[in-house]
This record gives structure tokens, sequence and C-alpha cells, in this order.
């Protein structure tokens, strides 16, 4: 720590000299230290704002209230949330066109989806049980229960990847969907709440950050962000509507390595690169 206090004893000299306030030495003296200080406790830094490009945009339904989002191939599955407009939905991709449709009983609130072994592993926002369906027909062949509330859910190698809205992050078993541990999300020393809508894309884990338009890129070990996506202008003013919400739904092809992103009653659904 030799050079740190070098300089912070040039710049105090130098004040000196010059006659300034002891309120502006203070602060001059304290901006250089900070990230000695944040350097020698060992705290993580906060992750940068990364950039990206748009590739393609597609039509995507204007009523779709979208809690969950996958893609393969050409086709997207959906979950859409709102209680007695809750679906769970096959569309093209291209057209934005609806194949296939189930939907939740009218008491169910739909939120992230996952595919797991071929069937799809829908969450419910507050009725404490998930939903299990049979990816080719929809239709529902079994449940799953788990504690507090279903916001986000991806499935990884090892693992599904729950969120509740808060900056906890829950980490269930494939077989049996039991909870196997939990994990809380930080940027730098900073908790991040309201983790919503998920993602696994190349071993971090994106997620939306209710109720903004940011996305955060996330170690799923650690917790720590590793860098923030900012998607306010991504939809252009002559899609906005008057029932348009915020941006939730990732989806990414890992066979193609496209990642496509879309919001709640968005008419548009975008693919998107993200610039490292």
């Amino acid at each position: 720590m030799i050079a740190p206090y070098n300089s912070l004893m040039a710049i105090n000299e130098l004040l000196n000299a010059e006659g300034r306030s002891v309120r502006l030495q203070w602060l001059l003296l304290l901006l250089v230290a900070a990230p000695c200080l944040a350097v020698e406790s060992g705290q993580p830094a906060a992750a940068p704002k990364l950039n990206y490009r748009v590739v393609a945009s597609y039509p995507h339904d204007p009523a779709a209230f979208t809690q969950g989002l996958l893609v393969q191939g050409d086709r997207l599955f959906e979950s859409t949330g709102g209680y007695g407009e809750s679906t769970l939905r096959v569309t093209d991709l291209a057209s934005g066109r609806v194949l296939q449709q189930y939907t939740l009983p009218s008491h169910l609130f739909g939120e992230g989806l996952a595919m797991v072994d071929g069937r799809l592993h829908q969450l419910t926002w507050k009725a404490g049980i998930g939903l299990v369906h049979e990816s080719t027909t929809l239709e529902q062949v079994g449940e799953f229960s788990y504690t507090g509330e279903g916001w986000g859910l991806a499935a990884g190698n090892e693992h599904l990847a729950m969120s509740d809205g808060s900056a906890q992050l829950r980490f269930l078993d494939r077989t049996d969907l039991r909870e196997l541990r939990r994990v809380e999300v930080r940027d730098g020393g900073r908790p991040v709440a309201g983790l919503n809508e998920l993602e696994y894309i190349e071993g971090s884990l994106y997620a939306n950050i209710w109720p903004t338009h940011r996305i955060a890129i996330i170690d799923p070990s650690s917790g720590q962000v590793q860098g923030w996506l900012d998607l306010s202008d991504i939809l252009p003013l002559v899609f906005r509507h008057p029932r348009i919400d915020v941006l939730n739904g990732i989806a990414y092809d890992a066979d193609a390595k496209r990642l496509f992103v879309t919001g709640k009653r968005w008419p548009r659904l975008f693919e998107i690169e993200v610039l490292r």
C-alpha cells in the first residue's frame, strides 16, 4: 500500500500549499482512499455495464404478460401471467402466431418456465405449486410444491435455479425438485433484489430485475453480478402502448448461440448480441 499512501500525502501537501478548505481536503482524500480501502477489505467491485446490439426483431403478442420464455429452433415456449389470463403457449418465432395453448385455472398466476428432460416446469406466483406439462401437447401431467412465491425458473446442466422476487436464488435438484442451497445475489457488496425471469447462458445466469429494464449477468456459484445490460431503449416508441409493462423474458438457443428478450405485453421480441 506504499503507492496509495504516497498519493494521499502528495494531494494533502498540494491542498495545504494552495490554502484550500479542510472540507475539500477531506473529500479528495476520501476519493483517493476509497478504492484502496475496498481492495484491502476484499469487497468485490461493482459490475460493469455491457453494450449490446439488436440482431433482429420479431412480432410478439401485445396481450401476452410474459413471465417465462424458452426457445427451441423456430418455436418459443412462453408462460404468461394474470389471474384468469395465464397460459402456457407455443408460438412461431418468425410470425409470433400462437400454435398451441394451455390455459391455467383462473386462480393460478403463471410465472417462470423451464424445460427438464422433455417436460415443461411452470411456476405460479402465490399458490406455492408448480405445474409439469408434456412439451409436445402442453398437457398437465404433474405438480410440485415450494415455499414462498414463484417468479423465475431456469434449467442448468446440474440444477434448476429459481427466484422469488428477493435477492435470493434457490437451487433445486433436477430430479425431485428439492431445494439444495440458496445464494444471495450481490453487485459488489450490495444485494440485488427483484430477481425475476431467469436463463442459463454459457455458464452464467441472466436475470431480469423487476421493476426495471435491466438484466443482471450472475455467477451462479457465488451470486456475484458479473455485468449489467440496460435495455431501457430497446423498444422503439412506435411500439409502445398504454398497457406496456417492463422487460421480462429471456430465452437462449444454445445450439445456434442466439439470445432473445421481450417484455410484458410487448408487441416485439428481439434477438440481441452482448458486446464484451
